[in-house]
């Protein structure tokens, strides 16, 4: 049970209140910034939080076990310190964030109601949508080892140990359809999809790769978040292969079989719900002289 300062829980308890809401938001290059419903500045915890009357935060829920309790806040980029660029590169992606109760009149008195990180973050039409987990969430995230046909390391670490430095390829971008599909040139020798789950150095940023296709018009990246913008023609960019995590592509592209970290020859369900029959040998494929 959460315990009120006496103040404030006498102020709740009143018949007319002057409470508001403050969001805290410790980004993780160190950058702190603090918003609030109010409609006047108010500097709550030591932070200055901006008036932003185009927030909304949802309810917040809470489930049994370790199930993660949903709330969002929602907005339009009203603040001059909230960019597009900043949403869709990521910088608000994994945020601590404090949500606070506070009567306006005496905002060095505040109450934390939630503390969270910022999970997914979407942006459409000049509004963004945040999403807040609570700390319970990283319980449902696996760790250790997962027993798979497929490699659980990344290609070019310390576990993998291919040199990346082979499969890295200066391109140039040609053109653009929309900020997340590009024309790159200078990778036509490059195999069709070698790319796909690889990253594109662009712009300083990097990025994961949907896709690597090519057609008659060209060599074409898909990827998984489009760009702030479109890169004009003749931008540089630095493209990595990727890996599809599969045995085969280990052995004969990489030729790192011997550094695969998945379990290819592991049953299938079939061997798992199969069972001795009287009509069958049952003899394992062996053959007794």
């Amino acid at each position: 049970m959460r315990t009120l300062p006496t103040s404030f829980a006498a102020h709740a308890a009143g018949a007319a209140t002057t409470i508001a809401t403050a969001w805290i938001l410790a980004r993780t290059d160190g950058v702190t910034l603090g918003f609030t419903d109010h409609d006047r500045p108010l500097l709550v915890e030591g932070v200055p939080c901006e008036p932003a009357s185009g927030f909304d935060r949802t309810s917040a829920t809470a489930h049994a076990g370790f199930a993660v309790g949903e709330e969002e806040v929602m907005g339009a980029l009203t603040s001059d310190r909230i960019t597009d660029a900043d949403l869709l590169a990521g910088l608000y992606d994994g945020a601590a964030v404090e949500v606070r109760a506070l009567d306006w009149r005496n905002p060095a008195e505040s109450v934390l109601l939630r503390a969270g990180t910022i999970g997914e973050v979407l942006l459409v039409d000049g509004a963004f949508r945040a999403e807040v987990r609570g700390p319970a969430s990283v319980l449902e995230q696996a760790t250790g080892r997962l027993f798979a046909r497929t490699c659980d390391a990344e290609l070019g670490d310390a576990r993998c140990g291919v040199p990346l430095a082979g499969f890295t390829h200066a391109a140039t971008v040609a053109e653009t359809d929309g900020p997340g599909r590009l024309r790159v040139e200078g990778v036509e020798a490059v195999p069709a999809g070698r790319f796909t789950r690889g990253r594109i150095a662009i712009g300083g940023r990097t990025l994961m790769i949907a896709a690597h296709r090519a057609d008659e018009t060209g060599v074409w990246i898909t990827l998984w978040k489009p760009l702030a913008a479109e890169p004009p023609a003749g931008t540089p960019a630095t493209l990595t292969a990727g890996c599809d995590k599969l045995f085969q592509t280990c052995r004969d592209v990489y030729a790192n079989a011997v550094n695969f970290r998945g379990f290819p020859h592991m049953p299938g369900n079939d061997f798992v719900l199969s069972f001795a029959r009287n009509a069958g040998e049952n003899d394992g494929g062996v053959t007794v002289p």
